[in-house]
């Protein structure tokens, strides 16, 4: 008999699960719902098939109403479109657990990717040794984000986590219960959560998976490859941004800065006194229980009875842990040893801080705060009175000259509240220790006047050697190209050289997948990334400084996302491998991490990714000139195609008035508007990446995610060199993963539903040219890869996405037939009496779409 296969695993554990209890959950007899779960399965059935006979959404909701409601009038008819969602929604709910509850079935936690994998292959080779070596200074820092892709509230979520775990106690009676408690709980909050209730949200992460998860891993590490005694490093850190975030986010304050962080410090204390209670179950000995009760008490107080008060120190705690540890071995054998060095690892790992929180604001707003600064010193020194007017070089010199203080209380507005954010890491500092908040990223970097002018502030509020990382975030293709003569500025900038000896010459560089792919196109944007590495890291090395690349990385293919661990593990020696730090931004979190085996399994990849690079294939073959060159030409035809549809004068147009981006805006699913300037007019510039590309996924193009492949292996095949992106497929993982990622991208694609718009008057045209990068992205991407159908190595990936499709499309359907409603009724062409209601049916649609998708955003 042999073992069963990936895609045998996922039907018998998740698609004929799925089929069962969505039977269930269809019978169930909701009050005031009427005969919805009959009906919906006859609508999903006359969508499906109206779409493979080329019909539009109006023309496939007009064929089931006549069938099925005739006796409806188009008020009762909008009640059960809103029913069909909220039943789609729960569906997605369900999948969702489901799948969660069948992952250690589905994935190998102990195969490849593994950390136990690692060592065996260590142990293999005779490289343990190497292992431990690596393991000491590498390490990986999830930074967890609140971007607006996770609508879900509390209640569901804790839904789906007692679902997740009745399922997988095939627990039918509790099954049916929690299916009963899910129909009848609101999904939709009425109002916008505040930066503080994001953290809130977060912060549930951070205390139920991954700090098990982390403290797991560090566990296996120090039992199986150090054999002995706590880690002295921990490969794991974590950051976090809700809170800190205040780029485009008018609503995140400095005392909302110190509210989260101070909430960081209480759930770690929280999760040591949970630890401390278990130990205290088991260390009944004579010499240990005062000291655990004593620790208990402490900590009990600073949880529970503090207004900001901590009734223990971190030196304290460690003592005293360290103090037990000794007497565990000396006087008792050594009993229970394992959870006390477990205990005393997540001490060393976390702190009082947890997770470091990082301050982040854009440079244009860092330039009109620093302005008004000059202005204000100028009033003593005439010579910053042409400081606005001065090339960089004479700007470079004047803030070496600068010496004078000021104080927020100088200023109004955002150059007040961003001094005093400055400020504020300081406080947070002295709360929950340095790293507690020990880095400002500046987005949207252009200069390194942004950099210097940063660490200026700094200095004048009195900020002397601030233990603080400047990280300058570059985003554009224009930036990501000039970041090198960037950075290089500011190594062999006096003050800033003597800032980064402070800081162990060690500088971390954020680079930003979403906006890169936003501006750029997906080819571009990933080559462009690796390039900006491959040069940023040269010109460290160049002056000996340690650098440390963070990558702001989305869900989906288009911002970075996919098999992320496969991006990492293709970089070769010229992309230094010091730490792996990305984005887990909105939903991602609850897809890649909601469940502690998930959780696990996702931080272990991303660690082998790294122990691949630094132990295994640090001597791999890197790309040869005419590698890199063909590359670099494939980036460049992308772009170019790319750039002239971004130019099109429809591209805007066809966003505002054919998708759901201005719909974005209107949910209550995260405290940052959608996009940085308040005017009513649509800028490009000023459009956030998620509002974006999440656009385009509730569409179902995608286009980020593919836009521009087509077009540049056409090129390669038309001019008969196809056999040299043929070997480059074959020889380098780095672009294998990226035209497997953009597979992933077209698999989320179903061009069926927006068919009808190829005979718009306006936008006919524009749709047909984004259907014909498609086939050919699609067309090439096969035969390249030599698959029958797009994802064919990954089977269990596509079904997943399949039966997710399937699950959405009645969903997406009254989407578009409402969409197509709002137009007509816009044009004049219907009554606009119930205009405000189509919007609504908009705007709850994108929710079901965006979960379905997992990771559309």
């Amino acid at each position: 008999m042999y073992p069963a296969t990936k895609i045998e695993r996922f039907k018998e554990q998740v698609e004929l699960k799925y089929q069962l209890y969505n039977s269930i959950f269809i019978t169930l007899p909701f009050r005031s719902i009427d005969n919805t779960g009959v009906l919906l399965p006859l609508f999903t059935e006359i969508c499906e098939e109206g779409f493979k006979n080329g019909k539009s959404p109006d023309e496939i909701f007009n064929e089931f109403a006549d069938k099925y409601l005739q006796d409806m009038d188009e008020q009762a008819r909008i009640g059960l479109m809103f029913r069909f969602i909220q039943y789609v929604e729960r569906q997605i709910v369900l999948f969702d657990a489901i799948e969660d509850a069948a992952y250690e079935t589905l994935n190998n936690l102990e195969g490849a990717g593994s950390l136990r994998e690692s060592r065996e292959k260590a142990e293999g080779q005779g490289r343990i040794h190497e292992l431990r070596e690596f393991l000491k200074h590498f390490s990986v820092r999830p930074v967890l984000t609140a971007h607006p892709t996770q609508f879900y509230p509390g209640s569901v979520l804790g839904i789906i986590t007692d679902l997740t775990e009745a399922i997988k106690q095939n627990n039918l009676n509790q099954i049916k219960d929690l299916l009963a408690q899910l129909g009848k709980t609101p999904f939709i909050k009425k109002e916008k959560p505040t930066p503080y209730d994001e953290a809130v949200s977060l912060l549930w992460y951070l205390e139920n998976m991954f700090y098990p998860a982390a403290g797991d891993i560090n566990h296996y590490i120090q039992d199986a490859i150090y054999k002995d005694g706590t880690l002295e490093h921990s490969p794991i850190a974590l950051g976090f941004w809700p809170g800190g975030d205040r780029d485009g986010n008018p609503f995140v304050t400095n005392e909302i800065t110190l509210k989260v962080a101070d909430r960081l410090r209480t759930s770690i204390l929280n999760c040591y006194y949970t630890d401390i209670r278990t130990l205290k179950r088991r260390l009944t000995f004579n010499s240990v229980q005062d000291k655990i009760a004593m620790l208990e008490d402490k900590l009990y107080r600073s949880v529970f009875y503090s207004k900001g008060e901590i009734f223990i120190e971190l030196d304290e705690l460690k003592a005293t842990l360290q103090e037990i540890r000794t007497l565990i071995v000396e006087q008792h054998q050594s009993l229970y040893l394992d959870l006390v060095d477990g205990l005393i690892n997540k001490v060393n790992q976390f702190g009082f801080h947890f997770a470091s929180l990082d301050i982040r604001q854009n440079s244009k707003i860092h330039n009109a705060v620093f302005a008004d600064v000059i202005d204000y010193l100028s009033k003593n020194d005439t010579s910053l009175t042409d400081y606005e007017k001065s090339d960089e070089k004479a700007k470079l010199e004047a803030l070496g000259r600068l010496d004078a203080t000021i104080a927020p209380e100088d200023f109004e507005g955002d150059t007040k509240s961003t001094l005093e954010s400055i400020l504020a890491i300081k406080t947070i500092q002295q709360r929950n220790g340095q790293m507690g908040c020990n880095r400002y990223i500046i987005s949207n970097n252009e200069s390194a006047l942004n950099v210097l002018e940063l660490l200026a502030m700094f200095d004048l509020l009195g900020f002397e050697n601030p233990p603080v990382d400047i990280v300058p975030l570059f985003e554009t293709v224009d930036d990501l190209e000039e970041a090198g003569h960037v950075m290089e500025l500011l190594y062999t900038n006096a003050h800033y050289a003597a800032h980064l000896k402070r800081r162990g010459n060690r500088q971390t560089i954020m680079l930003g997948f979403s906006d890169g792919t936003k501006d750029g196109g997906y080819l571009m944007a990933n080559w462009g990334i690796f390039k900006a590495k491959e040069n940023l890291t040269q010109m460290a090395r160049n002056y000996d400084v340690k650098v440390v690349f963070f990558d702001g990385r989305g869900g989906p293919p288009a911002r970075g996302g996919g098999k992320t661990h496969k991006y990492y593990a293709s970089q070769g020696a010229s992309i230094e491998n010091n730490e792996i730090q990305i984005t887990i931004q909105g939903q991602t979190i609850s897809s890649n991490f909601g469940t502690l085996d998930s959780c696990r399994f996702n931080l272990e990849n991303l660690l082998s990714a790294g122990i691949t690079n630094g132990v295994f294939e640090k001597e791999k073959k890197q790309f040869t000139q005419e590698q890199h060159d063909l590359v670099e030409s494939l980036g460049q035809l992308g772009y170019e195609k790319y750039k002239k549809f971004k130019a099109h004068p429809k591209f805007l147009p066809y966003l505002e008035k054919m998708s759901t981006l201005n719909y974005y805006a209107k949910t209550n699913i995260g405290s940052r508007p959608a996009k940085r300037n308040k005017g009513s007019e649509l800028d490009f510039a000023d459009l956030r990446a998620i509002p974006f590309v999440g656009s385009w996924s509730q569409l179902k193009q995608n286009v980020p995610g593919f836009f521009g492949v087509g077009h540049a292996l056409g090129h390669y095949e038309k001019e008969g060199r196809w056999e040299e992106v043929q070997a480059l497929y074959h020889n380098s993982l780095f672009f294998r993963t990226l035209l497997e990622n953009s597979m992933m991208s077209l698999t989320k694609s179903f061009f069926p539903l927006t068919a009808y718009m190829k005979d718009d008057e306006e936008f006919g045209a524009f749709w047909q040219i984004i259907y014909d990068e498609f086939k050919e992205t699609e067309r090439l991407l096969l035969k390249i890869s030599g698959y029958k159908e797009l994802m064919e190595n990954y089977p269990d990936g596509r079904a997943s996405i399949k039966l997710r499709e399937h699950i959405v499309v009645p969903l997406l359907t009254i989407q578009q037939y409402a969409l197509n409603k709002i137009r007509q009724m816009k044009n004049g062409k219907e009554d606009d009496a119930l205009l405000e209601t189509y919007e609504k049916i908009v705007t709850r649609s994108l929710f079901g779409n965006i979960n379905a998708a997992r990771n559309s955003a």
